[in-house]
């Protein structure tokens, strides 16, 4: 299987690409239009802020490319909140592709950002987690989206919100699959074999 990363400059790439080659695939860590339109899978990953992200990918010509893919693509962490419609981090507009807003976290006297392990809720026929598991898995974030119809699955710190969103072939996590143990390297590997997203 051809398995792209796409190279945002503002990302941990090297967990992503090793928590794939644990599973016995060689990923390829790209910006090359060409080489992300003809791979099987797609990783958008994302640490560090959308406005500094977008302007990578808008840099790098990857913002109409990254929009019209058609294979399945799993945004992680940033990359799912670059897959929404507009973050108020750097109050940017981003890719577009799942009509949703990435806004800043309320949660009271808790303290943001929202760091560690924490339970995901699986919902609306999630196809990455199995619907009688509630698995732990690792966040590291102050921005993130409201549950709607687009969540599948969802978590709580202060309020409720979306741990994964989907539509179409577009899935984002907000949580690290790559440093959440087992319960990370299920959905991953779930990601690799699904026929479809």
């Amino acid at each position: 299987m051809k398995l792209v990363i796409v190279d945002t400059e503002c990302a941990n790439l090297t967990s992503v690409r090793f928590a794939f080659e644990r599973l016995g695939i060689e990923p390829v860590i790209t910006d090359d239009i060409a080489e992300i339109q003809a791979a099987e899978r797609v990783i958008l990953p994302g640490v560090g802020t959308a406005a500094a992200a977008m302007r990578n990918l808008q840099r790098k010509q990857l913002v109409q490319p990254l929009r019209e893919l058609t294979q399945p693509v799993l945004g992680i962490c940033l990359g799912m909140q670059l897959m929404t419609s507009h973050s108020e981090e750097g109050d940017v507009d981003c890719l577009g592709v799942i009509p949703a807003q990435t806004k800043r976290m309320q949660v009271g006297e808790l303290p943001l950002p929202h760091m560690g392990w924490n339970t995901i809720e699986p919902a609306n026929n999630n196809p990455l987690v199995n619907t009688d598991e509630s698995p732990y898995c690792y966040f590291v974030h102050s921005y993130a989206v409201a549950e709607d119809q687009f969540t599948i699955a969802r978590c709580r710190y202060g309020d409720s919100f979306a741990a994964m969103i989907k539509k179409d072939n577009f899935i984002g996590a907000q949580f690290h699959p790559e440093r959440s143990g087992a319960a990370g390297r299920a959905i991953l590997k779930r990601f690799l074999e699904s026929g479809t997203c």
